[in-house]
C-alpha cells in the first residue's frame, strides 16, 4: 500500500530585499496619510460638531480616522501571520490576541458601513429649507457651507459666491449646501459605502486564503473564491478614479498606498502557498 508523509508548512520568512523595502515604505506613507485624515476630520469637526452632538455624530465625524486605524491592525496582523511569524511562534496566546484585534477591527470597518449608510438614508431624504432663500440670510449665524466635502465659514464678502441657486439644504447641524453640492455628497456617500463594502470583501477572501494555507490546502472552491476577490481590486481603483475626478487627490493617493498594502500580503499569501506546494512535490510514496 502507499503511504505518504505530511509536513506543516509555515509563513514565508524571506524575501526580495528589495520588495520588502517596498512593502515597508508603502506602509509608512499609509502612516503619514493617517495623519492627514485625522487633521482633515478635525478640521472638518469644528463646522458639524457641537455641544449637543450624540455619541453617533462624534464617532461618524472621524469615521475615516477610525477606519484607517482597524485597516492597520488588520494589516499588521496578516503581516505578522503571512510574512513575520512562523507557526512556532504563533503560540495560543499570540492565536488569541490575533482573534481580539481581529474582532475589534472588523466591528469600527462595520461601523464605518453604518456611518455611510446612514448617510445615504438622511441625504436621500433632505429637504430644502424654505426659509433659506440665499445664502447671505445666514451671516453671523455661525452656518457653514459645504459641497464636495470641503466647508466653509459663511461671510459677507462670501455668501453671493458660494452657492448656486435659491434651494438650500441643512446637511448637518449648521451646515448649509445647496442642489449641486446636495448631488455631490450623494455621490461621494455611494462611493464611500461600495468601497468600503468591497473592501471587506477583500478581507473575506484573505481570511478563506489564509485559513485554507495553515491548513496546507492551495487549491479546491473555497481557494477559487478566494482567488475570485482580486475583481474586487478593479472596484476600489474606479472609487480612487472617480475621486481624483472630484479633486481629492489625497484619497486617491491614500487608496492606492492601501491596495499597495494588501498586494504585499497577497505576495505574501502566494510565497507561502509556493512553498507549501513546493514540499508537497518534494514528498515521496512510500512502498511497504
Amino acid at each position: 500500500m502507499n503511504q505518504s508523509t505530511s509536513t506543516v508548512q509555515e509563513p514565508v520568512s524571506g524575501g526580495n530585499r528589495a520588495g520588502q523595502i517596498l512593502k515597508w515604505a508603502v506602509y509608512i506613507l499609509l502612516l503619514v496619510n493617517f495623519g492627514f485624515y485625522f487633521i482633515e476630520e478635525l478640521g472638518i469637526s469644528g463646522h458639524t460638531l457641537h455641544s449637543g452632538s450624540s455619541f453617533l455624530d462624534w464617532t461618524t465625524a472621524f469615521a475615516t480616522t477610525f477606519d484607517e486605524l482597524a485597516w492597520f491592525v488588520l494589516l499588521f496582523v496578516f503581516e505578522a501571520e503571512t510574512y513575520a511569524l512562523s507557526d512556532a511562534a504563533l503560540k495560543p496566546w499570540v492565536v488569541r490576541t490575533f482573534q481580539v484585534l481581529r474582532l475589534i477591527s472588523y466591528l469600527f470597518l462595520t461601523h464605518t458601513i453604518y456611518a455611510w449608510g446612514d448617510e445615504i438614508v438622511k441625504l436621500e431624504t433632505l429637504d430644502a429649507d424654505p426659509q433659506v432663500t440665499e445664502l447671505c440670510q445666514l451671516v453671523d449665524s455661525e452656518t457653514s457651507f459645504t459641497r464636495n466635502n470641503y466647508y466653509f465659514d459663511i461671510t459677507s464678502e462670501n455668501c453671493g459666491e458660494l452657492a448656486k441657486g435659491q434651494l438650500f439644504y441643512p446637511t448637518e447641524d449648521f451646515v448649509y449646501t445647496d442642489t449641486s453640492g446636495l448631488v455631490t455628497a450623494k455621490q461621494l456617500a455611494w462611493i464611500d459605502l461600495v468601497e468600503a463594502i468591497a473592501w471587506l470583501l477583500v478581507l473575506l477572501t484573505i481570511e478563506i486564503a489564509l485559513w485554507q494555507q495553515e491548513r496546507n490546502i492551495t487549491g479546491g472552491r473555497m481557494m477559487m473564491v478566494s482567488y475570485s476577490g482580486k475583481a474586487l481590486y478593479g472596484l476600489i481603483f474606479a472609487a480612487a478614479i472617480y475621486w481624483a475626478f472630484k479633486g481629492h487627490w489625497w484619497w486617491t493617493w491614500d487608496e492606492l498606498l492601501w491596495i499597495f498594502g494588501f498586494f504585499a500580503i497577497e505576495a505574501n499569501m502566494k510565497a507561502w502557498r509556493e512553498e507549501i506546494e513546493a514540499a508537497e512535490a518534494l514528498v515521496e510514496p512510500q512502498h511497504i
